[in-house]
């Protein structure tokens, strides 16, 4: 029954990697993949030189990385939420609605992103003056320093009820008896949060943060080619735009090939040294 599977992930994941061969060339549409002149290293060499390169990476792991902490901050806290609210009906109907923005396209999701943050009659701004917070409104989508924060922000609420199931499912395996015994002892609901929620949730968090190391470099795409302007671009410029402007846009297939790659071997680095250093330390491990 996997085989069908793997014929998908064979034509689709891998045999696509024999383009990589652009990376080392000086690839013209026009000739064979075989008959292009070879440039070796010197595209590689151009995007460590380059110093938007360098801004663009900067950025990617900037993004990745609030992406990666908030994620699973509000996933973990969401599912320990849910899990400590008593009434069903409730507890369900809260369920539903975190899950709901997941299914949201993000070209909806920016719509409402950029309608809420609006300097005219966006939520936030109307809400934060009438808090006295601020006495003006603010352009948060002009203002490149709140870029990373807007795309974290964003992710979160599109994402963090559809996390937290997997979190749920690990409560729900918890042996309840260590809850009945801790009830016997006198335990506050803190304090089972702490000795036993957590604990018995920590090999899936490790599993599930060394599988999200593995895409450190894949801080999206939708969210920043959507919510970005000549204004925040300094900010909002990942790897995948990158990609995106050089390989379509101005066709060199050739760079845009190696900073893919680069990104590509990167990710597997990372994916394979926290796998590592979590079986040292004794801890959950992917494989």
């Amino acid at each position: 029954m996997t085989v069908p599977f793997l014929i998908w992930l064979f034509i689709f994941k891998y045999l696509p990697l024999t383009g990589w061969v652009m990376a080392f060339q000086k690839f013209k549409p026009a000739r064979g993949m075989f008959d292009q002149e070879w440039a070796g290293f010197d595209h590689f060499k151009f995007l460590f030189k380059d110093q938007r390169f360098l801004e663009i990476l900067r950025n990617t792991l900037a993004m990745s990385f609030i992406n990666l902490v908030l994620g699973f901050a509000t996933a973990i806290a969401l599912a320990i939420l849910l899990n400590e609210i008593r009434n069903l009906k409730f507890k369900r109907v809260v369920q539903t609605i975190s899950y709901m923005p997941h299914f949201l396209s993000w070209v909806v999701v920016a719509g409402l992103v950029s309608q809420a943050l609006s300097m005219e009659d966006g939520i936030i701004n109307v809400l934060l003056m009438n808090l006295g917070l601020i006495d003006e409104p603010i352009m948060w989508m002009g203002i490149g320093k709140y870029f990373w924060g807007i795309i974290g922000a964003s992710d979160v609420w599109k994402n963090v009820g559809w996390n937290s199931i997997i979190y749920l499912a690990a409560i729900t395996s918890i042996d309840q008896e260590q809850y009945e015994a801790a009830d016997i002892d006198g335990a506050t609901r803190l304090q089972k949060i702490r000795y036993i929620t957590l604990p018995g949730i920590k090999s899936v968090f490790i599993v599930l943060l060394i599988m999200n190391l593995g895409y450190v470099l894949e801080s999206g795409f939708e969210a920043q080619y959507l919510l970005m302007n000549p204004m925040t671009m300094d900010y909002a410029e990942n790897i995948d735009i990158f990609v995106l402007r050089y390989g379509i846009s101005m066709a060199n297939f050739s760079l845009a090939t190696a900073a893919g790659m680069f990104k590509t071997v990167v990710s597997f680095i990372f994916l394979f040294t926290a796998n590592k250093i979590s079986a040292k330390l004794g801890e959950a491990r992917l494989f």
